[in-house]
């Protein structure tokens, strides 16, 4: 087995690799002075199961070339199997073909997931999609790993807590944190689960954010997968602590957080945001922020696929 760490996720293929008592296998990532980018691997990969692991993270198109061209030099040494270990899957939110008037969207996730067969990937081992049917986009096997065992087995105060979904979307991973939190911690909150109603009139009026269930004196636990310019979610936050919410707090799988994400943040009605490392962040985050790493979650998926589950 060999493991290969994209540009985009540097820091968490040497976490996974440390794990698994393997060295990083050596590649070199240039880009021409057109901008195109250039993948060259090491030649001995020959024979070998290689995982490849690379998040389609901002700047996502620049990523996405370089997993695609990743996997095809991967696969042109010869490799026995090329296998896709994808933190954050870029595009995933275009799960859908958009109507509006005469124009129609692309379906930009499932075309992602056909490049990715293309290139010659094997199979994929992808991190909280954005929504079950985009498994149904691939015609290569694939497996979801959820990080909500993650975010459990952190300490947070749960005899007074209830669990929020910042939209109805949402309202099955709250739900299914509810019963992770039965098995690990013996606290039912399954009937403790609130949903936030978002709803806007006409275009140019305030967003309205209902809240549908109790949160008064209660600590709010927000869960959802991708915060990304951090708007819904402080919205959120102030509309729980406006209805007599006693803290905020919100698990979020993938910190994008572009654009003055963390000056809302910073100033929200949020008690902290826990994210993890599926994104790569270079810069200090804000003290609301804490980062929990997904690498042993990576490391026993990777191990399933040698035979060997790591304990």
């Amino acid at each position: 087995m060999k493991v290969i760490a994209g540009s985009a996720s540097e820091n968490l293929g040497k976490l996974v690799a440390l794990k698994l008592r393997i060295d990083i296998s050596n590649v070199n990532i240039t880009k021409y002075s057109d901008g195109e980018t250039n993948v060259e691997v090491v030649s001995d990969l020959s024979g070998y199961e290689v995982f490849i692991i690379q998040a389609i993270s901002p700047p996502a198109n620049d990523n996405l070339i370089e997993v695609l061209l990743t996997a095809d030099a991967v696969k042109r040494v010869g490799t026995k199997r090329a296998i896709l270990v994808v933190p954050y899957y870029g595009y995933s939110r275009q799960d859908r073909v958009i109507k509006n008037g005469k124009m129609h969207s692309a379906l930009s996730a499932k075309l992602v997931a056909n490049l990715i067969k293309a290139a010659g990937v094997d199979s994929v081992i992808a991190v909280d999609l954005h929504s079950h049917q985009i498994e149904g986009f691939f015609d290569i096997p694939i497996n979801n790993l959820s990080t909500l065992e993650v975010f459990a087995t952190r300490s947070v105060e749960l005899e007074n807590a209830v669990i929020v979904a910042p939209d109805v979307g949402a309202l099955s991973r709250a739900r299914n944190f509810a019963k992770v939190l039965l098995n690990q911690h013996k606290v039912n909150l399954i009937n403790e689960v609130v949903v936030i109603d978002k709803y806007r009139e006409k275009a140019g009026i305030s967003e309205v954010m209902q809240v549908i269930g109790e949160v008064r004196d209660k600590d709010c636990i927000i869960v959802d997968d991708i915060v990304d310019s951090a708007g819904t979610l402080c919205n959120a936050a102030f509309a729980l602590r406006e209805r007599g919410a006693k803290s905020v707090v919100a698990y979020i799988t993938h910190g994008v957080l572009s654009g003055n994400a963390l000056d809302k943040i910073s100033s929200s009605a949020l008690n902290k945001l826990v994210i993890t490392d599926t994104i790569s962040h270079d810069n200090d985050l804000c003290d609301k922020i804490e980062i929990i790493s997904i690498t042993d979650i990576l490391v026993k998926a990777i191990n399933s696929y040698r035979g060997k589950i790591e304990t």
